[in-house]
């Protein structure tokens, strides 16, 4: 059995095709957790900031 440059391109061009794919999967899922990091991050942020401002402690200090 001989291999033919043919043989050797299409396995190339097989091998290439596999891992487009595999980057764009993982490209996919990284920009998925990142938006999904971002929109925690957000929601923390302005639940923390309602927080505060809800229960802020006032002191008052009177001199007699």
């Amino acid at each position: 059995m001989t291999i033919s440059r043919d043989d050797i391109e299409a396995k190339a061009l097989e091998l290439v095709d596999a891992v487009d794919d595999t980057r764009r999967s993982a490209q996919d899922k990284a920009i998925l957790l990142a938006v999904a990091i971002g929109v925690v991050v957000v929601a923390a942020f302005v639940v923390g900031r309602k927080r505060g401002h809800r229960s802020k402690t006032v002191v008052e200090v009177y001199r007699v």
